[in-house]
């Protein structure tokens, strides 16, 4: 993060997101702030709080996209949670300081698996001692009467067995690393762990109560241990992953997952809108405007109890988005507007936009149909005039309809493919060209029958 200037983070954004310039540059700013605070002193520091952002912009025109390109880009803890999914208190739902709880987990898992892969090699050599020792068992295998019979046996049967520098271990290891014992099988216990299913509805989260519940029932339960026949390789990687995870100091992990967190955690809070409520005095806007007030605390800045310990919020950047169909950010609560400083208008997509959209970004959908098309063997080839057609009609079929943008055109390309995408398989004719008036055909009688567009398009 540290190495990528604003204008570097709109070129990356760029690759996958057409237009939007605007919303670009402000998580761009947002984000590089983070960077820049960390530079400044100790003392002013801790004054410098993110400038959160609202999003605003119809469905389907890459707010989503935005934050979820942003999570690839950045190295820091970050979550996209639904507004609509979190509910005031009192009511059924989750309550809003889980998406912290959250994002927390997220980091910790996060971290543990580069620990584990820094640990990795050491894990392995580790492994690899207890697989020679599968192979070769140790001393005291052996009759007691074999043992009596000979002294010369007994030297021999300690030597063999126990030497960890012994010839026979060390060929062991030689054919173990060139793979010459991979088709043979070893006894491994594996300890399995049932853990009863228990569900607790609760105003708050189980984290709460200064416990892991889990982790309390599993101490409680004795712990079963099953021998599974596995090959050699297998084994290698359950013993590798076992010990990588025994040399992991989560409590290394658990302090730095909860600074990583405070200092540089990004919330994406979506569909804020559908928990503005144009008034709160009646029905289901009586819970939304105490979700809202619920946010308010956490967003502001508190500290919320986790199974890891405590979290401080204050430093959390949030994004916000909602389309604002049928409301307007003014139907926030004051409080919470003013939480969210930065507001940025997102563009409604057209023709233009939508011609783009199917031919520019990496992740493109022509791109991704005929690359779906070309494990059959079957080479589709879309002419200009047909990607132009399938953009009017689907800027057309949203001005007719609701307005989703640019997911309509996945629609559209269902839609008109549906046939090859069936056929590709039996197909003689291994090329295809999509020109303007097969779009036309496939597309012309849905289009124009209102009814039908408003079911299938």
């Amino acid at each position: 993060m540290s190495s990528l200037k604003p204008n570097e983070i709109v070129q990356e954004l760029d690759k996958y997101i057409i237009g939007q310039h605007r919303a670009k540059r402000s998580v761009a700013i947002a984000l590089r702030n983070r960077w820049r605070r960390q530079q400044v002193p100790v003392d002013l520091r801790d004054e410098i709080v993110p400038k959160n952002i609202i999003l605003i912009g119809p469905t389907g025109v890459g707010k989503t996209e935005i934050a979820r390109r942003l999570s690839n880009l950045t190295d820091s803890p970050f979550t996209k949670v639904e507004a609509s999914k979190f509910t005031e208190v009192g009511y059924v739902g989750r309550d809003v300081e889980s998406m912290v709880r959250d994002l927390l987990e997220l980091t910790v898992n996060k971290l543990k698996s580069q620990e584990q892969e820094a640990v990795k090699e050491k894990g392995w050599q580790i492994a690899e001692e207890r697989m020679l020792d599968l192979l070769l068992p140790k001393g005291g295998m052996q009759p007691t009467q074999e043992r009596e019979d000979s002294k010369e046996t007994k030297v021999e049967l300690v030597t063999y067995k126990n030497d960890e520098s012994s010839p026979t271990r060390e060929k062991l290891r030689k054919m173990l690393r060139q793979g010459k014992l991979d088709n043979r099988y070893v006894d491994l216990d594996v300890s399995e762990r049932t853990m009863p299913m228990v569900e607790i509805f609760s105003n708050v989260g189980m984290e709460e109560m200064g416990i892991n519940f889990k982790d309390m029932i599993g101490g409680l339960l004795p712990k079963s241990t099953k021998r599974r026949k596995v090959k050699v390789p297998e084994a290698m990687e359950m013993l590798s992953a076992e010990e990588a995870q025994n040399l992991v100091d989560m409590d290394k992990v658990v302090k730095e997952a909860i600074i990583k967190v405070e200092q540089s955690g990004i919330i994406f809070l979506d569909e804020i809108d559908k928990i503005a409520g144009k008034d709160g005095t009646h029905g289901p806007d009586v819970s939304r405007e105490g979700v809202q007030r619920d946010l308010l605390p956490v967003i502001e800045g508190s500290t919320v109890s986790t199974k890891y310990g405590p979290v401080k919020t204050d430093n959390i950047l949030f994004i916000a988005a909602g389309a604002f169909h049928t409301t307007k950010p003014s139907d926030l609560i004051p409080e919470l507007q003013g939480r969210f400083p930065i507001r940025v208008e997102l563009d409604a997509l057209g023709q233009k936009e939508f011609v783009r959209i199917l031919t520019e970004p990496k992740n493109a959908l022509i791109l991704q149909y005929m690359a779906l098309l070309k494990t059959e063997g079957v080479d589709v080839i879309f002419e200009d005039e047909a990607i132009e057609e399938i953009a009017r009609i689907a800027e057309e079929v949203n001005n007719m309809t609701e307005n989703i943008g640019a997911r309509r055109l996945y629609t559209l390309m269902e839609c008109m493919l549906e046939d090859i995408l069936f056929e590709a398989p039996d197909m003689r004719e291994k090329k295809i060209v999509i020109d303007k008036k097969y779009v036309e055909d496939k597309l012309k009688d849905i289009k124009d029958d209102e009814d039908l567009s408003r079911y299938i398009l």
